[in-house]
């Protein structure tokens, strides 16, 4: 057993024991933390048709609710996983997950759907630190155990995110029918309060490295990435002629990015995580277009249950349960197997399968067939994170872990924009079924990529020791 260390007021531990497993006191921060971002990009999926009605906003102005928060995400996570592999997990843990519930407040308080927007860009900010703080410190204790193969903390932590981002509509619909939509903002405070406690008492200090020139952030980088995907959101969401010059200005910002991002020694994107690891970049793509279907699926799905369908917001969120109980019942059976090629393949076949079921789906669909539609999308997301993830595990640098995990969560979130773009632009002025079948063949192109980038690629079947596959 692995002795405990007890410090002030129980707090953090500044010593570890000589070890003969996984020191369990971190698995709670840890999961409480990683959940924060699945829960709020799930949850808004039944609330953005309320929020519209309280506003008068139309669907292609509340998906930037959706848009805001991954836009944050997407610029916080990468210099977040950085700061972590510099400063250790526990300060940037607890700053990010204290944003969470000032966050939550501010969305429950505010009076426009700008203010909420705003409240969006802070919670994505807040929960960009607790994923590479949690694979830092399963890379961590991985090392001081000796046993490289963590694979049942890889699959908690998968499973929670997993499980939560599908219970998240259901979740969702069952606060909003309690106190409105606001109690969706709500409910990040006691969560909020939870990763602080947990996090003060458990996570370990460590000694920050010396901050000397050149080991600041990277701004210039920064704003150069944000201008990148802003300006390719604002004209995804809006298309006009009229706005040409928004993917010009996105491509000179990427081409002005990916130079800088080489050349200086400590970037925001570190790109040379990247670093000829061609199998690494391969996984990252593979984590955008699976992304991308997972939440054009969550987010015009559960719009489409409640305008094109006429659900209200609590049934549209109990319909999706089964998408939870497959996606958790996938996990729990396959989460110790790591089986990364054949997961992948199997997921994506049956992502299309759901894909083409949405062709089928009108105003008059039995609920029964809704609910079957829901479980058959489960079965791929209870797969593919579990295969992304540990892919990454196998093929990243391990002095530079976190980084890596950063940058793949960063492209689950361009995947999210990809997805929240899409349903603006099939969604124009409601979520009818017209558009619900061209977010579905939108969608069905996405998962026959992901399907052509596993089925030949043997290599996958090499990332993990004889025997383990």
């Amino acid at each position: 057993m692995i002795r405990r260390l007890s410090g002030i007021g129980g707090g953090a531990r500044t010593a570890r024991p000589s070890p003969t497993g996984f020191d369990r006191r971190l698995i709670a921060p840890m999961l409480f933390g990683s959940v924060l971002n699945p829960v709020n990009s799930s949850m808004i999926a039944v609330a953005l048709v309320p929020i519209g009605v309280a506003f008068g906003a139309p669907p292609a102005e509340t998906v930037w609710l959706v848009s805001a928060l991954y836009l944050a995400t997407a610029v916080g996570q990468p210099v977040v996983g950085r700061l972590v592999d510099m400063y250790g997990p526990r300060r940037l843990y607890l700053i990010g997950t204290g944003l969470v519930g000032i966050a939550g407040l501010l969305g429950a308080l505010a009076p426009s759907l700008g203010a909420l927007i705003g409240a969006r860009v802070l919670l994505g900010f807040g929960t960009s630190a607790a994923y590479p703080a949690a694979m830092q410190l399963t890379r961590s204790e991985a090392e001081r155990t000796g046993r490289d193969s963590p694979a049942g903390v890889l699959t908690a932590l998968a499973m929670a995110n997993q499980v939560v981002a599908v219970i998240g509509p259901t979740l969702g619909g069952l606060l909003i029918g309690l106190g409105g939509w606001r109690a969706v903002f709500t409910v990040n405070v006691p969560l909020s309060v939870a990763c602080l406690v947990l996090g003060t008492r458990r996570l370990p200090r460590t000694p920050g490295r010396p901050t000397g020139r050149g080991n600041g952030v990277d701004l210039p980088g920064m704003a150069l990435f944000a201008v990148m995907l802003v300006s390719l959101m604002v004209f995804l969401t809006g298309l006009r002629l009229d706005r040409w010059y928004l993917p010009v200005l996105s491509a000179v910002a990427a081409v002005g990015f990916a130079v800088r991002e080489l050349r200086v020694p400590n970037p925001f994107v570190d790109l040379r995580v990247l670093g000829g690891n061609r199998p690494l970049i391969v996984t990252y793509v593979r984590q955008l277009l699976a992304y991308t279907t997972s939440y054009a699926f969550m987010y015009g799905f559960t719009q489409w249950l409640e305008e094109g369908r006429g659900l209200h917001a609590a049934t549209a969120g109990l319909v999706l349960l089964s998408l939870s109980a497959t996606g958790l019942a996938v996990s729990a059976v396959t989460g110790r197997r790591e089986a990364v090629r054949s997961k992948l393949v199997v997921g994506s076949l049956l992502q299309m399968a759901g894909c083409a079921a949405l062709l089928l789906v009108g105003s008059g669909t039995p609920m029964w067939s809704l609910v079957l539609v829901g479980a058959v999308m489960g079965v791929p997301q209870g797969l593919l994170g579990l295969a992304v993830q540990n892919a990454l595990y196998r093929q990243a640098e391990p002095a530079r872990t976190a980084s890596a995990a950063g940058l793949l969560r960063t492209f689950g979130y361009l995947g999210a924009l990809a997805a929240s773009a899409a349903a603006a632009a099939f969604f124009p002025h409601r979520a009818d079924t017209s558009g619900m079948h061209e977010l579905a063949l939108f969608m069905l192109a996405g998962s026959a990529l992901l399907l052509a980038s596993a089925l030949p690629d043997r290599s996958l079947d090499t990332l993990v020791p004889q025997g383990k596959a």
